[in-house]
């Protein structure tokens, strides 16, 4: 290894090895670096350990009252001396509040794919949520910033206006429509305040300043706190302000700029000393990975002078970045954009025009306003365009599936900079995709009760077909849908509505919006006009309505309908019970039917039963836990002003031997019935 590059890779490697291996020990691995990396390696992991071990983040009074006057700021304010994120329905615009709740611990990711707020509010420095039970408003707060935002914002369309936030602040609250394109289209790193920008700024401070000689330098640097305080300290942001911080000071004091890989070791062991719970952030994550890609590939290019090469090298930037965060993407977005590489070529002239005329508005206001409008209309054309684009798919990544990943691209790198031969590294790079693809081989025969609050929604995988039962409420789609992506869903070969409650059918609508379905099979309650119905036709999916005696093969299993066998006109009692034959086990779905529809079905053992209506007395008697003796009890439950589940029906599923599993304690539960090979 080069000198140039010691100090600040084994600072950044030493930091990120001691952060890591605080929320994952196995990271502890790392430590087989010391050896090649030595002092600088041993200094960053011991500061970065040692900060966390004696300075802690501290933990809030759990349960604590908290009433007063408070600033909310971003969602966040200041209680009992700790950081509270502010929970209250609707969401809290910055201003003053008299605020009343308690402090509460935040909540855990319950779903494949779900939002964590635990690991979201530590790498912000939270640790806690102020549950506001009531928040009077008392008026806004002084911003010195909003003179600067108004100037940024005159004389343009509101979209512009909303684009242009989004670009020069990281300001993505009015992007509420927009944002999901960007997504889509793989421009919303665009939208993250980054090298670009800091570039951008710095580069017209040193031109700007030529003729004061070394003290520009010193000059571009004070700029940074100033656009930090402006724009907020974003990760990225202070992962680029950082490096572009070293290199000006390195400028400035006669020692040249820091190269990109020390610069960026050195940016990463900074900001994990400051706090390493900012390494759990997403664009922490993503930042430093995508200049990783950039500085490991672009300089082992020999690209062509001229317009040609600069194509060459827009490709190729965007391709290095694309490879270095494809599985994070996969594995937190169940998504990557194919045309992402296209896109970022096209968009970069105008992003890069777009920034440094965003810079001039702040100050000069409606002036620039003619030439801003145009571009960041053509950015928003581009995003809509390509958003239109084929998606790679893919499900959540263990983390063997990431080492296995980074593993195949390293032989990659190695003969780009041509310390490998390219047939050698090849070879090498098919071995780790060679064992992802076995391990991928065996598909799980599962049943997944996943979490939707009070309501129902469980996905069977049956090995080589999916089916979806259910949906909960209407507000709950987006978390079902995330789900299917993260457990690797790409199309349901059966959706079943089982009867027509909000609580079971509402999120449904949103399933069908974004997941390709088969075949639908509605309880006969639904009538032909139901808006679900009407829903799935135009989308051009078959619908069913079934009854008893209905059996459809899925997979390499079967689902069974045995009931209703006549409509009586109640939802619950004409709502459907599922028997799902895995091959290797069956489970029981009961809906909402009352107990008197459970002694008439038609069923014997089984290893999982749902119990019926969310534990309700009215199901699971003692006649059906008799002949189904299940392994495992799923209950989907929520808060609710209806005792669910009742003690009598868990106190009956305790003295029949089956282990209960509701979601509004476990969070989504998984029952495995095998392997299909």
């Amino acid at each position: 290894m080069r000198p140039s590059w010691t100090w600040g890779v084994g600072l950044g490697a030493g930091a990120l090895v001691a952060a890591w291996g605080l929320f994952a020990p196995w990271a502890f691995l790392g430590l087989g670096l010391l050896p090649f990396l030595r002092l600088p390696f041993a200094l960053g992991f011991g500061l970065v350990l040692a900060r966390a071990l004696f300075f802690p983040l501290p933990e809030p009074p759990w349960g604590a009252a908290v009433e007063g006057v408070f600033a909310v700021r971003g969602g966040f304010t200041r209680a009992e001396g700790h950081l509270l994120w502010v929970s209250h329905y609707p969401p809290l615009p910055d201003g003053r509040y008299r605020l009343r709740g308690r402090i509460a611990p935040p909540q855990g990711r319950t779903n494949p794919g779900g939002f964590d707020q635990r690991a979201w509010l530590l790498s912000r420095g939270a640790k806690g949520v102020l549950r506001a039970e009531s928040a009077e408003p008392l008026g806004p707060l002084p911003d010195w910033r909003e003179g600067f935002r108004e100037r940024l914002g005159a004389g343009l369309s509101l979209e512009a206006r909303e684009v242009v936030e989004g670009l020069v602040l990281g300001d993505k609250g009015g992007l509420e429509t927009a944002y999901p394109l960007f997504q889509r289209a793989g421009l919303a790193h665009l939208l993250a305040l980054s090298g670009l920008h800091v570039g951008v700024l710095v580069g017209f401070a040193v031109l700007g300043l030529y003729p004061l000689g070394r003290w520009r330098y010193l000059l571009a640097l004070a700029l940074l706190p100033f656009y930090l305080l402006l724009a907020g300290p974003s990760p990225s942001l202070v992962r680029a302000s950082l490096m572009a911080g070293l290199s000006l000071l390195g400028l400035f004091l006669g020692l040249g700029g820091a190269g990109v890989v020390q610069a960026l070791g050195l940016a990463l062991f900074l900001q994990l000393l400051l706090r390493p719970e900012a390494l759990l952030g997403l664009g922490f994550q993503l930042s430093y990975l995508a200049v990783l890609g950039l500085a490991l590939v672009l300089p082992a290019l020999r690209l062509p002078p001229g317009p040609r090469g600069y194509l060459l090298g827009g490709v190729a930037a965007s391709l290095a970045v694309q490879a270095f965060l494809l599985p994070l993407l996969l594995h937190r977005f169940g998504f990557a954009p194919l045309l992402a590489p296209l896109a970022n070529l096209l968009a970069l002239p105008l992003v890069a025009l777009l920034v440094p005329l965003g810079f001039l508005k702040l100050f000069l206001g409606a002036l620039p306003a003619p030439l801003v409008e145009p571009l960041a209309r053509g950015l928003l054309l581009l995003a809509g365009l390509a958003a239109q684009g084929p998606l790679l798919r893919w499900g959540e990544i263990a983390p063997p599936g990431f080492a296995l990943y980074y593993l195949g691209l390293l032989p990659l790198l190695f003969a780009l900079h041509r310390r490998l031969p390219w047939r050698r590294a090849l070879l090498l790079a098919s071995l780790p995709a060679l064992v992802g693809l076995l391990a991928a081989w065996p598909k799980p025969l599962d049943l997944w009760m996943l979490d939707v609050g009070q309501g129902d929604a469980l996905l069977a995988r049956m090995g080589g077909g999916e089916v979806l039962v259910d949906g909960g409420r209407a507000e709950k789609g987006e978390a079902v849908v995330r789900a299917l992506r993260a457990l690797g869903v790409e199309a349901l070969e059966l959706l079943v509505a089982t009867h027509p409650d909000a609580d079971h059918y509402g999120g449904l609508f949103r399933v069908i919006e974004e997941v390709p379905v088969g075949l639908a099979l509605l309880a006969p309650g639904f009538p032909e006009d139901h808006p679900l119905a009407e829903a799935l036709r135009a989308r051009g999916v078959p619908v069913v309505r079934a009854g008893a005696g209905t059996r459809l093969k899925v997979g390499q299993g079967e689902v069974r309908v045995l009931w209703p066998e006549a409509l009586s006109g109640d939802d619950n009692q004409d709502g459907l019970a599922l028997l799902l034959d895995f091959g290797r086990g069956r489970a029981l779905l009961l809906a909402d039917l009352p107990r008197e529809v459970e002694a008439r079905l038609p069923v014997g053992e089984v290893e999982a039963l749902k119990v019926s209506h969310h534990g309700s007395q009215s199901g699971t008697s003692e006649v059906l836990l008799e002949r189904t003796r299940p392994r495992v009890a799923l209950i989907g439950v929520g808060p609710n002003p209806f005792g669910h589940p009742h003690p009598e029906v868990l106190e009956r599923l305790e003295r029949h031997g089956a282990e209960i599993r509701r979601t509004d304690q476990d969070g989504a539960v998984r029952v495995l019935f095998g392997y299909a090979w």
